[in-house]
């Protein structure tokens, strides 16, 4: 067996199904049926452990290829994005993505357009010209995408994304998330002096941000009036990044002294908060606490560490695989955001991070 593997190696011939059903002692159907896991195969248990030995000892690789053209499957799965392969923010969703496509068995073509019309075409058309056997659409942020109107003859998911064209889609469970951020506010006994940072109604009068961001919103707005809260501010900005959360912070604090929380749209806008807060001479959690939303990953080293519900972008990646494959598509499917407990909260009392399921 030793030479036999030696000469198929020195001349750089691919090993094939004939070498190891020669080696084997047995037809290449037999063979075949073996090492495609056929059941009942009606062949002995000493054949097939012949074939698996003479598989090993030669190093096959079945050619995927050619059983693509027999099988009409490539096993590969494409995963085409804006610009969540190259930012921080949602590597999560290709880090499930792969996972899931490799529990599969199958192997993941990534393909980045950095949301440029032209390019999303030409994504497309290198997916499907390597005949993938499904196309997982993805956005860094939630938003609804536009899908280029061509012919893709494959099964489709949309991945932190919507359209109108696909509808089986992967989303984080928002409406719940805004719910469960105030009732941690109240389940800390918090009821009045909460401000929220990012979002007003009477700022944002006709304005849209995304669908997943009203979610959030609606979340919150409901789960405040089905409690009898109210906010004592409402600060509003476009880009929720730091240096917004830093000036807002400031003008609520102004004009609310009597703050004692602040419910953050986003872990970003957090991060500025924290800094106003301390140049007012106050203190997370005892004077302020604060809630906030993504689970950042920096938030884990603010200190105190910031409580936040986070994005479950690693399950709705893995989600989205599964899906494209067994052909569980066809609606919106939502995934529970975790929340993380830490310090910036009074009365939790989790030390580091704790991660839990929404209504628990």
């Amino acid at each position: 067996m030793a030479s036999k593997r030696a000469t198929d190696n020195s001349t750089g011939r691919r090993v094939t199904l004939a070498d190891v059903a020669r080696l084997a002692g047995l037809s290449p159907t037999a063979a075949s049926m073996i090492l495609t896991g056929r059941p009942d195969t009606r062949l002995s248990a000493e054949a097939h452990s012949k074939v698996m030995a003479a598989a090993e000892q030669l190093g096959y690789r079945p050619n995927v290829a050619a059983r693509g053209l027999r099988t009409d499957r490539t096993q590969s799965v494409a995963f085409i994005s804006d610009v969540v392969a190259t930012t921080r923010f949602a590597t999560g969703l290709i880090r499930g993505a792969l996972q899931g496509a490799e529990d599969a068995n199958h192997v993941m073509l990534v393909l980045e357009t950095g949301g440029e019309p032209a390019r999303e075409a030409e994504a497309i058309r290198a997916a499907l010209d390597r005949q993938v056997d499904g196309i997982i659409f993805a956005a860094m942020r939630a938003r609804e995408i536009f899908v280029p109107d061509m012919h893709l003859g494959v099964p489709v998911v949309m991945l932190n994304a919507t359209s109108p064209r696909f509808p089986a889609s992967v989303l984080p469970d928002e409406e719940r998330g805004g719910r469960e951020a105030v009732r941690l506010l109240v389940s800390a006994g918090i009821r009045s002096g909460i401000g929220l940072l990012g979002q007003s109604d009477a700022v944002e009068v006709g304005l849209f941000r995304s669908e997943t961001v009203s979610r959030r919103v609606h979340g919150v707005r409901a789960e405040m009036k089905r409690r009898h809260v109210s906010f004592v501010s409402e600060e509003s900005c476009w880009n929720w990044e730091p240096d917004e959360g830093y000036r807002l912070t400031r003008k609520m604090l102004k004009h609310a002294p009597d703050m004692r929380a602040i419910l953050c749209m986003n872990d970003r806008l957090a991060f500025g908060a924290y800094q106003a807060i301390a140049e007012a001479g106050l203190r997370v959690p005892a004077d302020i606490s604060l809630v906030s939303f993504d689970d950042d990953e920096i938030a884990a080293y603010l200190r105190p560490g910031l409580t936040t519900i986070g994005l479950p972008h690693e399950q709705m990646g893995r989600l989205a695989v599964d899906l494209l494959l067994k052909g569980g598509g066809g609606r919106e499917h939502l995934v529970p955001m975790p929340v993380v407990l830490r310090q910036s909260l009074r009365q939790a009392r989790n030390v580091g991070s704790t991660r839990r399921g929404l209504g628990q």
